[in-house]
């Protein structure tokens, strides 16, 4: 695979469970050496899409390619080349923390133990500890520093910190972003947690019922949306007419808009429409994207 050739390429990706559009006509393209993060509510097809391209399922329709091979297709060499931590944390609970690093050792040819060393000095993990000994923390650790030192081109983190503490989370951050593996790989970085997505992400995708809905980097979506509020002395425009509208309330007698791609001109619209007075801010990646996927759904006008 050249430096240009994509980690990940999916053209019109489909797939369907009897009515339901898991995957909808998914055109993805993710370049190598940065930190891919995918967002959407549940049911979005984030866990559908990884399972085909890892080869476990076959899609109604499309192509998925992954490190320039078919998802199909992928060869046990490939496959040595993909990490995968899901939420689970599932590693063989009988073994000692020692014998899973000599098993993993084993099993791969590019095994860098400085690099689970590196990874693993984030947590307080002994090597004679049973994997069943360890918190949910520290098992999120060992199945961390074990992918990395795989050295893999590819890294796919599928919820990772979910159901962690805050401590154990901040430690699981801290040891992806500053392993020296990580600028040599792509990490496709999925989570509901959008502070992990500002902190982590070069590069935001946003899925919602199986399509692509939104890529750019994180900081460039977030400066698109504002949010304003007014006060007005009657009921306002009418939702159908606020341009960019993504939600709109009324509180305590003031009009609440979260709106995408508008600039100052809007607060003109707004006294156009009788507002007495206008404030605007920006707004966290959190409501941004949460506002974005509500769009079509917005909250009802409150007396």
């Amino acid at each position: 695979m050249s430096n240009h050739t994509p980690v990940i390429r999916t053209e019109g990706l489909s797939l369907r469970f009897g009515d339901k559009m898991a995957l909808d006509n998914l055109n993805l393209i993710m370049d190598p050496g940065a930190i891919h993060a995918i967002v959407g509510a549940n049911g979005a097809g984030k866990s559908t899409l990884f399972r085909i391209l890892l080869g476990f399922l076959q899609p109604t329709a499309g192509r998925a390619w992954v490190l320039g091979r078919a998802s199909d297709a992928l060869t046990p060499a490939d496959r040595g080349l993909i990490g995968f931590v899901n939420e689970e944390h599932t590693l063989p609970s009988w073994m000692r923390v020692e014998q899973l690093i000599a098993m993993q050792r084993q099993h791969y040819a590019n095994w860098d133990q400085a690099i689970y060393d590196e990874v693993i000095g984030h947590y307080d993990v002994r090597a004679r500890q049973r994997i069943s000994e360890l918190s949910r923390g520290e098992r999120a650790g060992v199945n961390l520093a074990v992918n990395l030192a795989q050295q893999p081109k590819l890294l796919i983190l599928d919820e990772p910190t979910l159901g962690l503490d805050v401590v154990a989370k901040r430690a699981f951050l801290e040891a992806l972003l500053y392993s020296n593996t990580t600028q040599s790989c792509t990490v496709v970085y999925c989570s509901h947690q959008m502070d992990e997505i500002e902190r982590v992400a070069d590069n935001l995708v946003i899925l919602e019922r199986g399509a692509l809905r939104h890529t750019s980097p994180p900081d460039d979506f977030r400066a698109r949306v504002r949010y304003w509020i007014a006060e007005m002395p009657f009921r306002g425009p009418d939702p159908s007419s606020i341009p960019g509208l993504l939600e709109v309330q009324r509180i305590d007698g003031l009009h609440h808009y979260l709106v995408l791609d508008q600039d100052d001109a809007f607060a003109l619209f707004l006294q156009q429409h009788g507002a007495r007075s206008t404030q605007s801010m920006p707004v966290s990646l959190d409501r941004a994207v949460n506002g974005f996927l509500a769009k079509g759904h917005r909250m009802p006008v409150a007396a």
